[in-house]
């Protein structure tokens, strides 16, 4: 039979004492961060398992975080998911994740059914319900912490975790340009989620300062769906002078316009470009495989997860301290190429 590990095992490859071990799963105070990530390391090396149940009896901590979602696309929350349950696993935490959706209630009642039935430490909040004054104010009086994933407003009402969308955007209107495409079309992601604006305004910069012009008939609406995707594809490639590339909001919305592109007789990317956003599993599933941004969702997720079980909510107005941008990169495949025509 395995010997189970102990915290005592911990300590011992970390080089330090159980007390020290335990003051960093818990998060009850602080401690040097090459000391925290020395257990850290240890914990994952050894794929220790605190007892949470012991930890539950010996203080008034439930050792539960939270997820609360609304509308992001499949492959966005699957991907978080992965990122938020594994750091919580490591910390020695349970993720209960909680959807929002329209026919659910309100987030505030969702938010109240959830506590009434379960005592979590803390919440993380996914976009958009993390723009959701009514929600905010209601974890505010309660006194519970949480942290939002790329809030668009208000950045000052607590910690929260992003990238720069708009960057992002820019940098990939910017490739499809230096590759000789004047006439680009954007698909516009859900309009209820401020990443949507974001990158629709970093796309029409990109356009600007190259002195392109971005025709009306050229930007659709979409709601990061496949089918708005699929929508918005055959009102582009059905105008008389279509673009000669397509930057979708988000992968979901590329891989229908590579679809729709396929059903038309056009070559991608010979005939045209395609890019999206995020790197999600699809990209890489369809033929050919995107050109997008990826967003590290995983690595949000992580950085979360680390701000509310490892006791590091912060105490101060300072923006400095409330606001982790991570960084995204662009990564060129096959369904973006040179366009030589005028």
């Amino acid at each position: 039979m395995t010997k189970q590990t102990t915290i005592q095992d911990v300590a011992k490859l970390a080089g330090v004492s159980a007390m020290t071990v335990s003051r960093v799963l818990n998060g009850t105070s602080k401690v040097a961060e090459a000391t925290r990530e020395r257990v850290l390391a240890a914990v994952k090396q050894l794929d220790y398992r605190p007892n949470v149940s012991a930890r539950r009896l010996a203080g008034s901590r439930s050792f539960m975080i939270g997820l609360m979602y609304d509308n992001p696309s499949e492959g966005y929350v699957s991907r978080f998911l992965l990122g938020a349950l594994k750091h919580c696993r490591q910390r020695g935490y349970h993720l209960i994740v909680e959807h929002c959706g329209e026919q659910e209630g309100s987030p505030v009642e969702r938010l109240q059914q959830l506590l009434a039935e379960v005592r979590v430490d803390s919440l993380i909040l996914l976009p958009p319900l993390c723009d959701d004054n009514s929600l905010l104010a209601e974890l505010k009086s309660r006194k519970l912490p949480f942290v939002r994933i790329a809030p668009d407003r208000d950045l000052t009402a607590g910690p929260f975790v992003c990238m720069d969308d708009y960057e992002a955007a820019f940098t990939l209107t910017s490739h499809l340009i230096e590759r000789g495409h004047k006439a680009i079309g954007h698909i516009i992601g859900h309009p209820n989620q401020g990443a949507s604006r974001l990158r629709y305004q970093g796309y029409l910069d990109a356009m600007r300062s190259h002195g392109l012009e971005t025709p009306p008939q050229f930007i659709k609406q979409g709601f990061f769906t496949y089918r708005s995707g699929m929508e918005a594809a055959q009102e582009l490639l059905g105008l008389e002078q279509p673009p000669s590339a397509i930057f979708a909001s988000n992968d979901d919305m590329a891989a229908a316009v590579v679809a729709e592109a396929h059903r038309r007789g056009l070559a991608v990317p010979e005939s045209l470009s395609v890019v999206g956003f995020d790197d999600t599993q699809i990209a890489t599933a369809i033929w050919p495989q995107l050109t997008t941004v990826r967003q590290p969702i995983t690595e949000m997720a992580e950085q979360a997860v680390e701000l509310l079980a490892g006791n590091h909510y912060p105490n101060s107005d300072s923006l400095s301290e409330l606001r982790h941008v991570l960084e995204f990169a662009l990564i060129e495949r096959d369904s973006s190429g040179q366009h030589d025509k005028d």
